[in-house]
């Protein structure tokens, strides 16, 4: 590859990261001037996670055409790659943290990725509708996988009241699931959508992942990214480096070349869940520390996602 398609792909990186970067600094700037607060970012998360993703996510596959979009080879990367990540870091947890009940917290930090706001942002960014269809079936596998393995990190070190049937119902309950099952079923034998609704959907949708962003930036506090400890470095190193890069050498193994493997590459590399927090928090945890594992993840994320889809852009489609 020449200098010139190097520097396209980097532009292209760029491109892709700069508008999800500057969402999140407005909504950082938008809370610090108090032009948005607490209760609005509560309110707004609710609106979001209830009824804008489901939206968004129902008729990304009502009307995708899976046939050119669906891989199950990229499913089978991120959840693989979700899987050995939880695996190693599970054992490894007490070399970076001393205290017992923090292990799980580092754990869930660095195998649970923000798949549904900034993956999800990540992808339709660098390749819109193909990009969301190419990411529906492995979120809505992965997104139950998250919340069974969460529930087997935290309970190994905390006293934790929620046991896997308040998971699976949870599950089964969760909107995103909802709206990725609906629309698949409906994608399959439900007739066309008439255009108002498909028009109504689309604003929906088009709300949903900026005012998600915003949401994001909003809870960022930048205090933590001075508390920097093992812990937190190694969740980081978990996270952004060593899951992103589990994943692309599966997708590579798999066959998946191009869009596919750098679709699976922001999956894999999308900063930690801010699930994590309440999941910690609900279950008695350090709080403070899934905290700051969420804010620094996210912040750092932003250098690394560019930075790797500059290269996986460059770089997959010759090997």
């Amino acid at each position: 590859m020449n200098n010139s398609d190097l520097l396209s792909t980097f532009i292209f990186s760029i491109s892709v990261s700069a508008p999800i970067f500057l969402m999140i600094a407005l909504g950082a700037v938008l809370r610090r001037v108090g032009l948005i607060d607490e209760a609005f970012i509560n309110t707004a998360s609710r609106l979001v996670f209830s009824v804008g993703l489901p939206v968004l996510l129902f008729f990304s596959n009502a009307t995708a055409d899976f046939g050119s979009a669906t891989d199950a080879r990229i499913m089978i990367a991120v959840v693989t790659g979700a899987l050995l990540v939880f695996v190693l870091s599970f054992a490894s947890a007490c070399w970076f943290v001393r205290d017992k009940k923090d292990r799980g917290v580092l754990t869930q930090a660095a195998f649970r990725g923000n798949l549904i706001i900034i993956g999800l942002a990540y992808c339709a960014n660098a390749y819109g509708e193909k990009g969301i269809a190419m990411a529906a079936l492995p979120l809505a596998v992965t997104i139950v996988l998250y919340n069974v393995l969460s529930v087997v990190a935290l309970n190994r070190d905390l006293d934790g009241e929620r046991g896997f049937r308040g998971v699976f119902v949870a599950i089964a309950r969760n909107p995103l699931i909802i709206g990725i099952v609906a629309g698949l079923i409906y994608g399959a034998w439900g007739p066309s959508i008439a255009e108002p609704v498909r028009r109504a959907g689309g604003y929906l949708g088009d709300m949903s992942l900026p005012l998600a962003l915003l949401c994001v930036g909003g809870t960022l506090n930048m205090k933590s990214l001075g508390q920097m400890g093992d812990g937190v470095l190694a969740a980081s190193c978990w996270k952004l480096l060593i899951s992103p890069v589990i994943a692309v050498a599966l997708a590579l193994l798999l066959g998946l070349k191009g869009d596919a493997v750098a679709v699976v590459f922001l999956l894999a590399a999308a900063p930690t869940a801010t699930a994590s927090f309440v999941m910690v928090r609900g279950m008695g945890g350090n709080a403070a520390l899934a905290a700051t594992m969420i804010v620094q993840t996210t912040l750092f994320g932003l250098v690394s996602l560019t930075i790797g889809l500059w290269l996986v852009e460059a770089f997959a489609p010759t090997l």
